[in-house]
Formats: structure tokens, sequence, C-alpha cells
């Protein structure tokens, strides 16, 4: 039926290779941009802190930008399957178009509220915009989800390449009276008493043209060292990119396609791999960052939680100079490198024994990169209850890490100083004793799988 369509944006805040845009420009009727902050349907999680932050400011990149182009973005909040019905009355809206979620709530959103406005009449179709293959592309021989990820990768790499990327549209026209809208002053993202984030200032450009050129720049500098340099801190080699995926900010076919025309891919393009491997995981088991993907791992026996112990963690004051320094930047930046996540982790799990969830919880509020899929995905990886997980015996030693991946002390210099003091800080548990400790709780959980 006639009347504007509507594009809801989601976690892919951009307007090039934006399928949904695309379809909604294709239609030849006004366009109009929505975005709905739900915290209130069923199961969905609300925000942390820093990603509250970047969500700011990513929607007023895109309102801006649409702008430009002649287009509206439209703020509203509550529960999705609702406000997109009443955006759609309010507009006289005569088709929605989005880009697909894989989390199990948000898919029973999607699907509730596609039906109902196929039934009002409404054109509704949605897109494969995220990810590089949908989770129900790629099957085992038996025709199940892979549970490991080398064999998963090369299933992946055996499907046709992703498509190529969309152009960005250069005129998005809105339509003449548009529906009414929050601000984003009106929700309140940005933290005010007290003000934490000026280190996240100082830190990130959030927006779709700050992702590419953050792209461009990593392709052009630091591609060729990756695979060498990757696993040190302070070598600057990573691309930064994972909240601009988060974000949506640039899009996967954007980086995959843009890596592989720079000559090169192999490490970097399976970290993509990774995070298609996170979110295939999630299609296939929604409870993710709250149950054990493997259950024998329920009778683990997580001692009596000691708060003082979490909060050291928390706030890089365990004694331990990788573990603080990589604490630090992300209470600093809302971001840590990859290499000092996996320590911070095991130290959290295997050493202070505390509940792998505790530590996700952290990391939820605090990253600016944190999602629905990798971040528990990662940390259920590194707890040993994961899929493809590191088992539970392989407990990072955060010293012998520092010394391989930080040998001359610089990211433990610019984030915990006093750890090049002498004497340096006490740990606040011994590092071997509490190892022991972790490898009798695993062979707890192996004498629970075998009985």
């Amino acid at each position: 039926m006639p009347g504007p369509s509507i594009v809801w944006f989601r976690d892919d805040l951009r307007l090039a290779d934006n399928p949904a845009l695309r379809a909604a420009l294709e239609r030849d009727e006004p366009v109009i941009g929505l975005y709905v902050l739900d915290e209130e349907s069923p199961g969905i999680r609300p925000l942390g802190g820093a990603a509250r932050w970047w969500l700011h400011h990513s929607l007023a990149s895109l309102a801006d930008r649409l702008r430009e182009r002649g287009g509206t973005l439209v703020l509203r909040r509550g529960p999705a399957g609702r406000v997109v019905r009443e955006t759609v009355t309010d507009a006289a809206a005569g088709a929605v178009f989005w880009n697909r979620r894989y989390g199990g709530h948000e898919r029973d959103i999607d699907a509730d509220l596609k039906s109902r406005l196929r039934d009002d009449g409404v054109e509704v179709a949605s897109f494969a915009g995220s990810l590089l293959f949908e989770p129900w592309t790629v099957k085992t021989g038996a025709g199940t989800h892979f549970s490991v990820f080398t064999p998963f990768w090369r299933a992946c790499l055996g499907l046709p390449t992703p498509r190529p990327p969309l152009p960005e549209p250069r005129e998005v026209d809105g339509p003449r009276r548009a529906p009414a809208s929050d601000t984003l002053d009106d929700w309140a993202l940005l933290p005010r008493e007290p003000d934490w984030a000026g280190g996240l200032r100082e830190t990130w450009e959030p927006g779709e043209p700050a992702a590419r050129r953050r792209l461009r720049a990593f392709l052009a500098d630091d591609l060729d060292g990756y695979d060498r340099a990757r696993d040190e801190p302070s070598a600057g080699a990573t691309s930064l990119l994972s909240p601009r995926l988060r974000w949506g900010e640039v899009s996967p076919h954007t980086v995959w396609h843009e890596t592989l025309d720079a000559g090169q891919g192999g490490r970097f393009l399976s970290e993509l791999g990774w995070r298609e491997f996170a979110w295939h995981t999630l299609y296939h088991f929604p409870e993710l960052a709250t149950r054990n993907l493997r259950p024998e791992f329920d009778s683990f026996p997580w001692p009596r939680l000691k708060p003082s112990l979490l909060r050291a963690w928390q706030q890089g004051r365990t004694g331990v100079a990788l573990v603080d320094a990589g604490m630090r930047e992300l209470w600093h930046t809302g971001y840590m490198h990859n290499r000092v996540r996996m320590v911070a982790a095991s130290f959290l799990v295997k050493n202070l024994l505390i509940d792998w969830r505790r530590g996700e919880e952290w990391f939820w509020d605090t990253l600016v990169d944190a999602d629905d899929a990798n971040n528990p995905f990662n940390w259920q990886w590194v707890a040993g209850s994961g899929a493809d997980a590191a088992p539970y015996f392989r407990i990072f030693n955060p010293e012998l890490q520092a010394k391989k991946f930080d040998g001359d002390r610089h990211y433990v210099r610019e984030w915990a100083p006093e750890h090049l003091g002498d004497p340096p800080p006490t740990p606040v548990v011994d590092l071997g004793e509490s190892r022991k400790a972790a490898l009798a709780a695993y062979e707890h959980v192996k004498r629970a799988a075998r009985s």
C-alpha cells in the first residue's frame, strides 16, 4: 500500500551497505529512519553504561548524516513491537524494512511484528546486514550447527563469497511531516553525576565517518604487521573496529572486501570469523549469557563470593600487573586489548574462582563493544564452559603472559605504573595455590560428568 517507508535501525547505524535502507529507497516513497530504545520487551537486556554513551553519539552522527541527505531519524522509546506499530500508524507508512537480528528474544519480537504488520496490509521485509553468513546457512555434514571454530570457518569459506557492500546513498528523501520524536537528551544516555566518560571521549569518536576512517587507517598502516604484533597490547596493531562492528557503523561485508582489496586477509579475516561463530552460537543457544553451554559445568563448585576480591578485580587492584593494567584501561577507555581480556578473565575465573557471569556482567557495563553474542561467548570460552572453549586446565599465568607480550613493560607502565616500583604490590591471591584450587574444581566437574 502507498505511504512512506520506515527503516527500523538497530545495530546497523550506518548509511553505506545498509540493505534495509536500500530497499526503502528503491520503493520510491519518502523514507523515515526510526530507532527504538527498547529496554522493556521481555528478555531484552538493558545496555551497559559505556554502550549507552556510544549509542548516544552514534545516533547523533546518524541523525546528522540523514539530515544532510534530506532524511530524518525518529527516536522513540518503549517495547519495540508496540512502538514500531504506533510509528507506522502515525506516519501512515506503507512499508517497514529492517536488517535481521539473531538473538532469541529479538527474533521473537521481529517475527511477531512482521506478522502483525502484514495482517494490517503493511509491506515488511528483513535483510542480511550484520553477518557475512547467516546462522541457518552453515551446517555440519549431519545438518547440525558447529561447536568447534576451525571446521565452522572452513565451512563458511566453502560457501559463496560474501556479497559486495552496497554504496552509500546520496539522497534520502524524508516526508514533509515526520512523526513526533524524542530527543537524545530525553533518553539521558550520557553519564552526568558523576561524568565518568572523560576517557571515552579522549579515546573514541563514534559514528560512521570515523568508522570508515579507522578501517582505512588500519588497512594502510597496520594490516601488514597484524599477525606478528596483534598479541602485544602496546603495539597498536589491533584494528579497533570491534565497537564499530558492534554498532554497525561499518558492516562486516565492507571490512571483508576492503581487506581483500588491500591484498591480504588471513588471520585478520579469521577474527571476523570468530565474531560470526559467536553470533551463530547465540542463535542456537539464546541463553548464552546466563547458562553454561556445556551443561557439565553446572556442577562447578564455585566458592562463596568474596566481594572484596571482585572489587579488587573490577578496580584493577589485584596486585597482578597485567590484570591491573587491563582493568584500568577498560575503565578509562571502555576497551581492553584482546590478549589482556583473556588474561584478566582467566584470572577472575580460575585464580579468584569467581563465576564467569560476574565478569561478563562487568564487561557488559564497561565495554563499548559488548554485545549479546561476543561478550558471553568469549567469557564462556575462557571459563571452559563454552563452544570450542579453552580447556579449564589451561590457566593463563599472568606473569608469564606479561613477559611474553609486554616484555618492555610499556603497557603496564601506562596503566599500572606502581607495579614497576620496588617492592611492587602484593597479589590478592597466590598464583600457584589458586591454580591448584582451580584444577581441583575442574576435577570435580569431570567426575560429575562421568557419574
